[in-house]
């Protein structure tokens, strides 16, 4: 996977996630609306075959769509890593 910025400000960040499709987007989306900080988290993907995810990311009162970014990404590990214990327990 590769992350391409197209805009990066403070309250705002677009990103462009090249080799994924709708499961990280998804996924990702879900946590981020957690999120109290973020206003809104949206993906789009133009081509239903050849189309890549752009996702958007609004966060509220000076914090950072970045912070927020990493903070979804933190958590998504911590509970992939919890699933993965899980299964090796079955």
């Amino acid at each position: 996977m590769e992350i391409e910025v197209l805009t990066d400000k403070k309250l705002e960040l677009e990103i462009v996630l090249h080799g994924e499709k709708h499961a990280l987007c998804n996924v990702l989306r879900k946590i981020l609306m957690e999120d109290d900080d973020v206003q809104y988290a949206v993906y789009g993907i133009d081509h239903p075959l050849i189309g890549e995810p752009t996702m958007t990311i609004k966060t509220k009162q000076k914090k950072s769509a970045k912070n927020s970014l990493l903070k979804a990404a933190k958590v998504l590990k911590d509970e992939t890593e919890e699933f993965k214990a899980l299964v090796e327990q079955i």
